[in-house]
């Protein structure tokens, strides 16, 4: 059912009701002359009709509107596509159950069989972590993920990175002390937003991973402090990565939103944060709200404690997934390659794989 208001339509369908502007109706036309037909693609060009444009006529025609504007353009909107606009194109993300422990599927399933790709990648983009067993265990295997994944995140260091330790060190991972929980790169203003860690060999006593859930972690201190949420949605610090070769430095706050409040990134790595500038305002209460959700980074409550073998890959969702690892003895072999990939590669490789 629909009803001419004064600058809009108004549709009603299954107990909803749209209120589509004017501006809008014309924007969204879908016949030819508007649209590429094989693409999508818009050609249509909004600034062309007045700011104040009216139709002559709306009718709900055969499940679709169709409008007649004043310079007789007759546009046709299928109603189904309106339904659609609503959709999500991708699964909804899942809090961390108690006792948590990364969806296991199997390395060589999830690159050639997309039914088993599929799955885990829903599962990747709910739980924001993934481990795939019986992995190779030969240098380089990372370059494969691509074909799930999306190409290489190259990074101005390694495009794989070797972790093992070593005399020369220029980052605690090559040593066998604990790495803290983190997401790489926080000195990049735009990090990258996936991670693929592939345990080559692991023959040393300890050294556990640990992963954290941030998201959940910091929607949690909205509810619980939501004025140290704000703080650390708004006040930027300072991140500074490097060794001889390089130089990375990001100015960025902690947690970010979109535009409906919901957090899409948690920045943490107290290992590359750098000295705040005394001077800047704020200082005491942002430390305040540091202190909290540093706290909550150590809870017990979000994180995961396991082993990664020799011949596994963790695939962490890295602007929500924290990672980390326990100190370990170095009286064998640990030899753990990692890659960065782009996390709208892997979700819309699950709108192609679910058609």
């Amino acid at each position: 059912m629909i009803k001419l208001n004064k600058d809009s339509v108004s549709l009603s369908i299954e107990n909803h009701t749209f209120n589509l502007p004017f501006l809008w109706l014309r924007d969204n036309c879908q016949c030819d002359e508007c649209r590429i037909t094989e693409t999508e693609e818009k050609q249509f060009l909004l600034h062309t009709v007045p700011s104040d444009i009216s139709p002559t006529s709306v009718e709900e025609i055969d499940n679709s509107i169709q409008i007649l504007w004043p310079d007789n353009h007759q546009s046709i909107i299928p109603i189904s596509k309106i339904i659609e606009s609503q959709k999500s194109r991708y699964p909804e993300h899942k809090n961390w159950e108690k006792n948590f422990t990364p969806p296991k599927h199997d390395w060589k399933n999830f690159l050639n069989n997309d039914a088993a790709a599929l799955k885990g990648l829903n599962d990747f983009v709910e739980y924001g972590v993934i481990i795939l067993e019986n992995a190779p265990k030969e240098s380089n295997s990372l370059e494969l993920l691509s074909k799930r994944l999306g190409p290489i995140h190259e990074t101005l260091f390694e495009r794989i990175h070797n972790v093992s330790v070593t005399g020369h060190v220029y980052n605690v991972a090559h040593t066998s002390k604990g790495l803290p929980p983190h997401n790489d790169f926080a000195s990049y203003k735009y990090q990258p937003s996936v991670q693929a860690l592939h345990m080559l060999e692991n023959e040393c006593e300890g050294g556990e991973s640990v992963i954290v859930d941030g998201w959940e972690l910091v929607e949690d201190l909205r509810k619980d402090h939501p004025k140290y949420f704000e703080i650390l949605c708004n006040f930027t610090i300072p991140f500074r990565e490097f060794d001889e070769d390089n130089e990375t430095f990001a100015e960025a706050p902690l947690i970010k939103c979109d535009t409906n409040g919901k957090v899409e990134s948690f920045r943490f790595s107290n290992q590359l944060m750098q000295m705040i500038d005394p001077s800047k305002k704020g200082l005491q209460d942002f430390y305040m709200a540091y202190h909290e959700v540093s706290k909550r980074v150590y809870d017990h409550k979000y994180r995961s404690v396991f082993r990664l073998n020799g011949g596994e890959a963790l695939i962490v969702a890295s602007l929500r997934v924290l990672h980390a690892r326990e100190s370990f003895v170095p009286n064998g072999k640990r030899h753990l390659q990692d890659a960065y990939y782009v996390y709208d590669n892997a979700a819309n490789n699950i709108v192609l794989l679910s058609k």
